[in-house]
């Protein structure tokens, strides 16, 4: 489809990508109240999903980003607000982010959509919901277009996907990330992820992962190099975006999906906004706000208007009920 034309027309301070990007980390203070159901792997495992249900019969099943959860700011934001318009939401906690360790030396990576299929699985079994969205956000998104494009014999019941800052280019993303403007996200990612390794490298001794690779890690490649390639089977950093990049994916997506990537957000690379490939196929809608940030298209520091994104989500989901 042709670009979609943005709405999004933020006040002045959110013009700076920095201030929206953490803005609903910093100041955001709503809560939820879920219900937890715990998944089990065919791999010995588990994932936790957390449930805000209000009786509907359509689920929107969201995925946080890195090191997010159900408790990041963003999902508890869309979620409370997909209720209020009569929408069951739900979200994944991926392996290791819950607030319980998982039981394997792996936990989840970039593309890895297995227990998102497991989790879809469930919500069917449950024979209650007519229409279920998928709505990643960052990795999340990454994850959900790889989902949206690779799975075969697909759910009639899956309708669509919203997807929202999202790194389609793997490596290219790894590579703005280390720039200098972003050292401090990057630094703040490294750091839970050197901490989750270590755990792992303790409680695992067996597992092919390399200490003081681990320790000296300072940026992605370093980190995707000693822990996520060996621990998943690629053969290197490089290996792992590339089999694991969503841009790839697009072109093969057959239901309705709307990928949202601000042009300000500094996480992403130029490689990151796939403007032909959505062109090419008629059921992606690709938007590239001005404006944005990284997960944060907020709109006002006061007033109604603060909750951008997640009317866009809903309008979006709403368009495509059945």
């Amino acid at each position: 489809m042709p670009l979609i034309k943005s709405t999004y027309k933020p006040a002045v301070l959110f013009r700076n990508t920095h201030f929206n990007t953490a803005y609903k980390t910093l100041f955001f203070v709503d809560t939820i109240e879920y219900s937890r159901e715990r998944l089990k792997t065919t791999d010995d495992d588990f994932i936790d999903l957390d449930i805000a249900s209000v009786g509907s019969d359509t689920l929107v099943l969201a995925l946080h980003g890195l090191e997010g959860s159900s408790q990041s700011k963003y999902i508890i934001s869309v979620l409370n607000y997909l209720n209020l318009q009569n929408i069951d939401g739900a979200a994944i906690n991926f392996r290791g982010c819950g607030g319980e360790d998982n039981n394997k030396p792996y936990s989840y990576h970039s593309g890895k959509t297995d227990d998102v299929d497991l989790a879809i699985t469930y919500f069917l079994s449950l024979n209650k919901y007519r229409n279920i969205f998928l709505l990643g956000y960052s990795m999340g998104g990454n994850v959900a277009l790889k989902y949206m494009g690779t799975s075969k014999n697909m759910p009639n019941e899956i309708k669509g996907a919203v997807t929202i800052s999202v790194p389609c280019d793997l490596k290219g993303s790894a590579i703005a990330l280390e720039s200098l403007h972003n050292t401090l996200y990057q630094n703040m990612f490294i750091k839970t992820l050197k901490e989750k390794s270590l755990l792992k490298f303790n409680k695992f001794p067996q597992a092919n992962l390399n200490k003081e690779a681990i320790v000296n890690a300072k940026t992605f490649k370093d980190f995707d190099n000693a822990v996520t390639a060996p621990l998943f089977g690629y053969k290197n950093a490089e290996d792992y975006w590339e089999n694991n990049s969503s841009k790839q994916f697009i072109p093969e997506i057959c239901k309705p999906t709307l990928l949202i990537n601000a042009l300000d957000d500094s996480f992403l690379s130029e490689s990151c906004f796939p403007f032909s490939e959505a062109e090419n196929n008629q059921k992606v809608y690709f938007e590239a706000p001005k404006y944005g940030g990284h997960v944060g298209f907020n709109s006002t520091l006061f007033g109604k208007d603060l909750l951008w994104s997640e009317k866009r989500v809903f309008e979006f989901v709403n368009h495509n009920i059945s």
